[in-house]
């Protein structure tokens, strides 16, 4: 099918009910005045309806006008995207890049500024992939992520400091600890510890990793948080949780527990390219804003 129209013509319409004259439509489209009014001529001849008509010095669309220019400004973005989308695939940008997280971190230092990210790049793709321990050095040792939200620094691997979680033990409000007002880790070892498992490629094997006081004599053991924090809330047991967990949920359902000697402990956080000099330019943008919003948490 042979369009009638060009995408240069409902421009040229655009900018006319933009400006509100043919004159300032001409001056912001850098071409003449005579020119702008042959195309909208031209426009209203193949399309056998009246676009524009002047009144007093303005010129104004008509009702027909501004009804298709209502559907042509959808064209007219599609357009202006598909351009964009062009340039950043000539710079080499990646349809898809991976972010691998530790399940450490507070989701909200990721997803705030992938927002800024999302908003200056229309090409690439994200694939967020959670990991914990052993999982964590997997992904970026075999350079399964295009940046990486890990713990401990790996070794030889440059890293950037990126946020601390600190870690609280919590019971349900009903569970019996709750009603302690000073506990130690000898009460904790007679009672049910719920643990987050390694979820790296070694869980069945000797290089499975774990971290944290674990001499509880009944262990339950989950895939992430979320499952973790619903256990407790039903009183199965204790859990150490980030304490961003504990007050996203807002709940008095669960209390934070006071532990001798062990009311909490901190886990840093550090940004890493698993990449290095072969990480692409949408990778490396990403990291820039994910470093810049971990400065401005300082």
């Amino acid at each position: 099918m042979r369009l009638k129209s060009t995408l240069e013509q409902w421009l040229t319409l655009y900018e006319i009910d933009r400006a509100g004259s043919i004159q300032a439509a001409a001056t912001a489209l850098n071409k003449s005045h005579t020119t702008l009014i042959y195309a909208v001529k031209k426009l209203e001849s193949q399309l056998a309806v009246s676009l524009v008509e002047v009144q007093g010095r303005r010129a104004v669309l008509t009702e027909d006008g501004k009804s298709l220019l209502r559907r042509a400004t959808t064209m007219l973005e599609q357009a202006r995207e598909l351009e964009e989308i062009s340039e950043q695939l000539s710079k080499g940008f990646e349809s898809e890049i991976t972010i691998a997280v530790d399940h450490l971190c507070d989701l909200a230092w990721l997803y705030q500024p992938m927002a800024e990210f999302v908003a200056q790049n229309s090409t690439t793709s994200i694939q967020i992939i959670e990991t914990s321990l052993s999982k964590t050095t997997e992904m970026v040792i075999n350079e399964q992520a295009d940046v990486a939200i890990v713990n401990l620094p790996i070794t030889n691997y440059p890293a950037e400091a990126f946020g601390v979680t600190s870690m609280v033990p919590v019971v349900a409000s009903h569970h019996p600890l709750a009603s302690k007002d000073s506990l130690c880790l000898a009460d904790m070892s007679t009672t049910t510890q719920i643990v987050i498992r390694d979820l790296g490629r070694t869980l069945h094997q000797s290089g499975k990793q774990d971290v944290g006081w674990l001499k509880s004599r009944q262990r339950i053991t989950v895939d992430n948080f979320d499952h973790a924090f619903r256990a407790v809330e039903q009183g199965v047991g204790y859990c150490r949780l980030p304490e961003h967990v504990v007050q996203s949920r807002k709940n008095d359902s669960v209390v934070v527990l006071k532990v001798e000697n062990a009311d909490q402990y901190q886990v840093p956080l550090h940004l890493t390219l698993p990449k290095g000099a072969k990480t692409g330019p949408a990778a490396k943008s990403f990291y820039d804003i994910l470093l810049r919003s971990a400065s401005s948490r300082r």
